[in-house]
């Protein structure tokens, strides 16, 4: 009986996930009993298109699937799955004697196939050989993560969302699968491509990124594919194209929306042939790299407004990755923050200010339109104004509050979140500290207080937890 287990570090294995599909109501109840019985977690549904649509929202070890299914045949489901998933083993099931079936559904990456009807011991063994196969592979996943350069050692976050990307960057990278990164700009989108090249193994090869949108199509044309002497004015020697010099490894084309039909044309070609045409050549030349494109725009979109091809658009889509924007994964901000903070604190070689827990706070309130981009932006510069002040204040440019005076921000604020007066003093006194760069004097001029009453206060925050120990209070 399959249940949880130890696996090799010592770990509990959870039970196996199986995505059952299965138009016969008879056969899918059948097979749903027997897995459960066996300790597997069973999800059943009885079409192609449910299977792709469970794929899609949930991962799974293993998909037992029938090829004769109405509408969607077995084999599209299993051609389009790594558009979704790449890591769950597949068995099929078909009719007694569909031998060429079953080796075409072999050939497109199935783990073994069963004929109909099967013993039950005889199914209960292949699934148990799959999910063997599909722990090794998660194993040697696991194992490059946690190597130097991984992307969980180089991508700062420990939010839900971006604990999902770097799951489908490892189940991927081992992968030839295209791969497209959609998110806004300034979420990291190149440190992802750069960690699909290097979990995968084509790894001790280039991995060569182009900004589409940085060339105009002639030069991008030249660049991508190369040229050969006295192909156009200036040319005064052949030239490799990127797509050679990323031979073996991975070219990363980024800002994909931005080229225009006439290269659009050219990518196709060199997807479905993989060979190229340099610019003035006669000769094609083959080439051998894996693509990673990406895109802070809805290509779906254009290709219904017809700017974008939508058979490049599938090719390139084969399996899509969205890096979440930063205001979807606040509870990573302090981590970037004081990443970043440290970081430049030693470029720069100058001693880092804390990051006060209020700040911190009102970081994680912001929305941050740039990003990750306009978050480091905002420590490097606040870093290098504010070298040896007792704190790091919070006014990134553009922000609603250096838009409005401080006391305006603030009472909208406790209003929005029903804020006691203490709470709204608080709030108060701390960011004028802020603004005075922690000049207590100043700050308590401002405040209208005497600075015997302003250390009073600060002394019950530090009491409170408001302010950590490391915050100077003059006496």
């Amino acid at each position: 009986m399959t249940e949880a287990r130890e696996g090799g570090s010592g770990a509990t294995v959870p039970p196996a996930k199986v995505l059952v599909v299965e138009d016969e109501a008879v056969v899918r109840d059948l097979l749903v009993a027997t897995l459960g019985e066996e300790g597997y977690r069973v999800d059943p549904v009885e079409s192609g298109e449910e299977a792709l649509k469970a794929l899609d929202a949930h991962l799974y070890d293993l998909v037992l699937l029938d090829l004769n299914l109405p509408g969607m045949h077995g084999l599209n489901v299993l051609s389009a799955a790594p558009a979704v998933q790449t890591d769950a083993q597949f068995i099929v099931m078909t009719a007694f004697g569909s031998v060429d079936t079953a080796v075409e559904a072999m050939k497109l990456g199935a783990f073994d196939y069963i004929n109909k009807p099967f013993r039950t011991e005889e199914l209960l063994l292949v699934l148990e050989r799959a999910r063997e196969e599909a722990e090794l592979r998660r194993e040697v996943a696991q194992l490059r993560s946690q190597v130097p350069g991984s992307i969980r050692q180089r991508i700062v976050g420990r939010s839900p969302a971006l604990q999902r990307v770097f799951d489908l960057v490892e189940r991927v990278a081992p992968t030839r699968a295209s791969v497209l990164i959609v998110g806004e700009t300034g979420t990291g989108k190149e440190l992802v491509a750069r960690a699909i090249h290097d979990l995968s193994g084509r790894r001790r090869k280039p991995f060569v990124p182009v900004t589409c949108s940085a060339l105009p199509e002639s030069l991008l044309e030249s660049e991508l594919f190369g040229h050969t002497k006295g192909s156009f004015t200036g040319a005064i020697q052949s030239k490799r194209g990127l797509f050679e010099t990323a031979a073996g490894g991975t070219l990363f084309l980024d800002e994909i929306s931005t080229v225009t039909p006439a290269i659009q044309v050219k990518l196709l070609r060199v997807l479905q042939e993989r060979v190229i045409q340099p610019v003035g050549g006669r000769e094609p030349v083959p080439v051998d790299f894996r693509l990673v494109a990406a895109t802070n725009e809805d290509l779906a979109e254009h290709v219904e407004e017809g700017s974008f091809r939508e058979d490049l658009y599938y090719r390139l889509n084969v399996f899509p990755i969205r890096v979440p924007p930063l205001r979807e994964r606040k509870e990573d901000v302090p981590l970037l923050a004081n990443h970043f903070r440290d970081r430049f604190a030693e470029e720069n070689q100058v001693d880092a200010p804390p990051l006060l827990p209020d700040t911190l706070s009102r970081m994680m309130a912001y929305d941050w339109p740039g990003n990750v981009r306009e978050l480091e932006n905002f420590i490097e510069r606040a870093l290098i104004m504010h070298a040896g002040a007792s704190s790091i204040p919070f006014e990134p440019q553009g922000a609603p509050s250096s838009r409005q005076s401080g006391g305006q921000a603030l009472v909208e604020r406790a209003r929005d979140e029903l804020w006691d007066l203490a709470r709204l003093e608080q709030e108060y006194i701390l960011k004028t500290l802020e603004e005075t760069q922690w000049h207590q004097g100043e700050a308590a001029k401002i405040l209208g207080i005497n600075r015997r009453t302003l250390y009073r206060k600060l002394k019950r925050y530090r009491e409170e937890g408001v302010l950590p120990e490391a915050a100077r209070i003059d006496d």
